[in-house]
């Protein structure tokens, strides 16, 4: 990889998260944020660059023609397509970039239709569905619980297994693996907010994520990056368009942020949805950072269940 392949990756990544023409403030500011930390982090300045895909300065088909190899191009393809699926519906512009990306690209047309499909039947996925890996300890009897409250050691076991979840499909060689992350999240949201009585339905959540500060579009584009910077190019697998390096970047992101989204999600709903926007943001900031120091202690954890993930097994847990 050479800085001006490492620009175009992230130009055409920034291309698919504006595609749709309505990303609101708060995703725009989160995708800024995350040029401006790139920028500090590597040779390519990234904000320069966020300027000009915002301006409609860069060039698709210019970008694509630098990418010169197979599994780059593939990669190209299958990140823009993880930006555009991330808030779980592809607007008619998106698949029109989608397409006009694949011919760029010189790649397969049904093979690229095919890759759609298989992404967008994971980011559909029903928010009500069970959380893959997580078994619900049955509930102590009525005379045994006084308090209708809900088992705050449970609700904590059922995000620590998110948080590892999430952390192992990023270590997964499948791009697949990586879009399952976001819906697996929004699960987490909803299975807390129901547990306190409240009924949730996939808008309100995404609603939740993005005021949180991370977001939908702006989370998977920060994924990338956090894993582009730690080696994620460094060596390019054939066919899948993933690396074997700096994959412990993106582990440790998906399982700080899963966890802090858990974490914020009951202080919210168990609160009675009493924090503002801004008290929502200050508390995930707080817990996120708590969350990347826990992660060290549970890395054995997400390790071994990347190594025994059945990842058609979750896939088909998901859209069930």
């Amino acid at each position: 990889m050479n800085p001006e392949q490492t620009r175009s990756l992230v130009a055409i990544c920034l291309m698919a998260a504006f595609a749709d023409g309505h990303q609101n403030a708060e995703e725009r500011e989160h995708v800024r944020k995350v040029a401006e930390s790139l920028s500090r982090e590597a040779e390519v300045d990234f904000v320069a660059l966020y300027q000009a895909v915002l301006l409609g300065r860069v060039e698709l088909e210019a970008v694509a023609a630098q990418l010169d190899t197979a599994p780059l191009r593939q990669l190209a393809f299958e990140l823009a397509l993880g930006v555009c699926e991330a808030d779980g519906t592809l607007q008619a512009s998106e698949s029109a970039f989608l397409e006009r990306l694949s011919a760029a690209l010189g790649l397969d047309g049904q093979l690229a239709r095919s890759s759609i499909e298989q992404a967008e039947a994971v980011v559909a996925a029903p928010a009500e569905g069970v959380l893959p890996g997580y078994e619900p300890v049955p509930a102590a009897s009525a005379e045994a619980r006084p308090s209708a409250a809900p088992d705050q050691a449970e609700l904590e076991r059922m995000i620590l297994n998110a948080a590892i979840l999430n952390g192992a499909l990023e270590l997964l060689p499948q791009s697949l693996a990586s879009m399952a992350i976001i819906p697996l999240q929004v699960r987490l949201v909803y299975r807390i907010g129901t547990t306190y009585g409240y009924e949730l339905d996939r808008r309100h959540i995404q609603d939740f994520l993005v005021t949180t500060g991370v977001g939908m579009t702006g989370q998977y584009v920060e994924q990338f990056g956090r894993k582009l910077l730690g080696g994620l190019l460094g060596k390019v697998l054939g066919g899948a368009g993933r690396a074997i390096g700096g994959q412990a970047a993106g582990s440790g992101f998906s399982f700080a942020t899963t966890y802090a989204i858990g974490k914020v999600a009951v202080r919210y709903y168990g609160g009675g949805r009493s924090l503002d926007a801004g008290m929502i943001k200050q508390t995930f900031a707080g817990v996120f950072e708590q969350a990347k120091g826990l992660q060290a202690r549970y890395a054995p954890e997400i390790s071994q269940r990347a190594g025994s993930l059945d990842l058609g097994r979750l896939m088909a847990e998901l859209r069930a």
